[in-house]
This record gives C-alpha cells, sequence and structure tokens, in this order.
C-alpha cells in the first residue's frame, strides 16, 4: 500500500504513522514548577540526538507541564522506564491540573538531582540530569508550526544502579527498558537481546 500524508488516506482503522517509527524510548521526565511543585510524565518522542556533548531531546504535544517547568527553571531530569515500573509510569500519565504530584500518584519516590533541581524517580535503573539547551517548535513543508514543542537539553549528571551493571556494562536483560510501540503497544528491551557487529569496510 501507499498513500500521502496529505490525504492521510491509508485505509486502516488507526494512523500507523507511530507504529512505524518504532519502538520509541520512553523519556521520564521529571521537573520542577517555579512554586516547587513536582512534575513527572513519560514522553515517547524522546531520545538522544548527541554524544558529543551528550544531549537528549523529548517533544511535548503542545504546552504541557513538563515544557513549561523545563522553560521556566532550564532543567530537567529522565528516568529509565524498566519493566518493574511500567504500572507506575502509566499511573504518572494521567492528565491532571499542574501542581499536581504524579510522583505521589503513582507510589514513587522522588529524588532531587545532584546539579539540576529537578526530581527524579529514585526506583529507576538510571537517570539523566539535564540542562536545557534549545527550545524548537519545528515547521512543516508549508511553513506552519508543529502542534509538538521541542525541548533539548544536555545531560550534566548520570545515575546508574549497581544493581544492572555486570562486567563494566549496563546489562539489558537486567534493565529491560520498555520502549513504546503503536497504537496501545509497548515492548520490553531485555527479552530478545541480541549482538551484531559492524561490518569493517
Amino acid at each position: 500500500m501507499f498513500y500521502t500524508t496529505d490525504s492521510n488516506r491509508h485505509g486502516m482503522a488507526h494512523d500507523p504513522f507511530k507504529a512505524i517509527v518504532s519502538p520509541r524510548p520512553i523519556g521520564w521526565i521529571g521537573t520542577k514548577g517555579t512554586d516547587g511543585s513536582r512534575n513527572l510524565s513519560p514522553y515517547s518522542f524522546f531520545n538522544i540526538v548527541s554524544d558529543q556533548p551528550k544531549i537528549v531531546m523529548f517533544s511535548s504535544s503542545g504546552r504541557k507541564h513538563s515544557l513549561k517547568n523545563a522553560e521556566e527553571t532550564g532543567v530537567f531530569t529522565a528516568s529509565l522506564v524498566s519493566r518493574h515500573l511500567v504500572d507506575r509510569m502509566n499511573a504518572s500519565s494521567a492528565a491532571v491540573e499542574y501542581g499536581v504530584d504524579e510522583f505521589l500518584l503513582a507510589g514513587l519516590t522522588p529524588k532531587a538531582g545532584d546539579v539540576v533541581d529537578a526530581p527524579y524517580v529514585a526506583e529507576a535503573y538510571a537517570a539523566l540530569e539535564c540542562r536545557v539547551t534549545q527550545i524548537i517548535q519545528p515547521h512543516g513543508v508549508d511553513g506552519q508550526p508543529s502542534a509538538s514543542i521541542m525541548v533539548f537539553g544536555e545531560v550534566v549528571g548520570i545515575h546508574i544502579s549497581e544493581e544492572i551493571i555486570r562486567d563494566g556494562r549496563i546489562d539489558m536483560q537486567l534493565a529491560r527498558p520498555v520502549a513504546r510501540m503503536g497504537y496501545m503497544d509497548y515492548a520490553d528491551g531485555g527479552t530478545d537481546v541480541f549482538q551484531l557487529k559492524r561490518p569493517s569496510t
């Protein structure tokens, strides 16, 4: 099948676009408001975009609380969503009023960052502390702004639990990172781990 996205006539029950661009890592974004309130929300529009310097990005569909806080304070955290935390991650995605603490809502322990003034999930096997470097609203080919806003942050601190380190590496079968697939589907990244070596020529 083929269809153009201006018509979006795919003929399927649900738009397949996000199912094609998968699996997508989940950035569990922790922020703190200028009023001192804590916020925690999962974003499947999230990824690493640079290694030197270390930069990650999450994209907010509309002006959500994580974006507001990151914009105003200049910092955020990203906690790893592992299989044992998936239900609490889902609970933290509830649409609640600004100022409601999703850490408490999901039964999670907020831990203050060592470098940035933003909380991360203490139960997570890994977390990144980030300083905002850019906030961008991308445009389409027609020049019109997207409904989504991208927040880039340089990673200035990294937490890793000793529980998932084996032989000097993070063991993915222990970490079991959860990824978003299409629709309501998720995947456990620790269940089918295999290695490939790039060709030398």
